[in-house]
């Protein structure tokens, strides 16, 4: 077991914010740099983090990115140059096996690899099957959704920031700190329209993380991954279960026009969970928030 893990098993059972904060401190001190190239340099996993990871680093250097957009979960490739990064790397962040499995044969054994997923924290939700049912003992991965997470998340970066280079330390808790202001005010404004609770279909359950935020009821989902096509007995139950004349689909790309004439009345938005469309992660959020809310209204 590396390093950090062996840190980990004592300290995530930490619940509190600033206690989970410490747990990862203290698994920095424990790590160390694996080489003389390693200084001053943090890498992070995918693009969503990338986004959160440049909010904090602004006015300072940025993280070095593994994964290209749209490569959030198990896809993509770790190249030659990928390995080498994570091994110059101080620290590497990513989420964790269960998002970025493409990712664990190389960060599970790395000394310098610290997965978020592996502290008690951030909200979490269960997956759910396609008619909306958690499903016991899961994960819903996409835990970046949920306004309170990105800010928990943007917390703990500034940690291992300011752990790998320590003369920006003030500019990344500064950052963290105004990156909180702006998302409280970005989740207020989209509160102002939130009163009504607002039923919605997904291509595949990937919001869950923005419901509490927009007041979105998740009615089921057309198939349980978005590479697999819907079954039509699924189709059929979405119908039955219609509480809208017109519903609202959510989905990760532009559906075939077949699967949309089976499904009509509907309006569709489409969204990326990984934000792969958006450079800035605040103002990705509050567009994708509003094109949902356009959506269900």
């Amino acid at each position: 077991m590396r390093i950090i893990n062996k840190a980990l098993a004592t300290l995530k059972h930490y619940a509190q914010p600033k206690s989970w904060l410490l747990a990862i401190s203290a698994s920095l001190i424990i790590a160390s740099p694996i080489s003389a190239q390693a200084a001053n340099t943090v890498s992070v996993s995918n693009y969503p983090l990338f986004l959160l990871s440049a909010a904090v680093t602004e006015g300072a250097p940025a993280a070095k990115q593994l994964l290209n957009p749209g490569e959030v979960g198990h896809h993509g490739s770790v190249s030659p140059g990928d390995i080498k990064t994570i091994g110059d790397s101080t620290f590497v962040v990513w989420f964790g096996k269960s998002l970025e499995n493409n990712l664990a044969s190389s960060l599970d054994k790395a000394p310098n690899a610290i997965s978020l997923f592996d502290f008690n924290a951030f909200t979490r939700y269960p997956l759910r099957d396609v008619k909306g049912k958690p499903i016991a003992n899961t994960l819903d991965p996409h835990i970046w959704l949920d306004p309170e997470n990105a800010k928990a998340i943007t917390r703990a970066l500034a940690v291992i920031h300011s752990h790998a280079n320590p003369k920006y330390k003030a500019i990344y808790h500064n950052n963290a700190k105004k990156f909180a202001e702006q998302m409280d005010r970005a989740v207020a404004t989209q509160r102002q329209n939130r009163q009504q609770s607002r039923p919605y279909w997904a291509y595949h359950d990937a919001y869950h993380y923005l419901e509490s935020s927009l007041n979105l009821q998740l009615v089921g989902s057309l198939t349980s991954d978005h590479h697999l096509a819907p079954k039509a007995s699924q189709l059929r139950w979405l119908d039955e279960q219609r509480p809208l004349k017109t519903m609202c689909l959510i989905t990760q790309s532009k559906p075939a026009s077949g699967l949309v004439s089976k499904l009509k009345p509907v309006t569709i938005t489409v969204q990326a969970e990984d934000m792969s469309t958006s450079k800035n992660f605040v103002s990705g959020w509050s567009t994708m928030a509003q094109q949902i809310i356009n959506c269900t209204s």
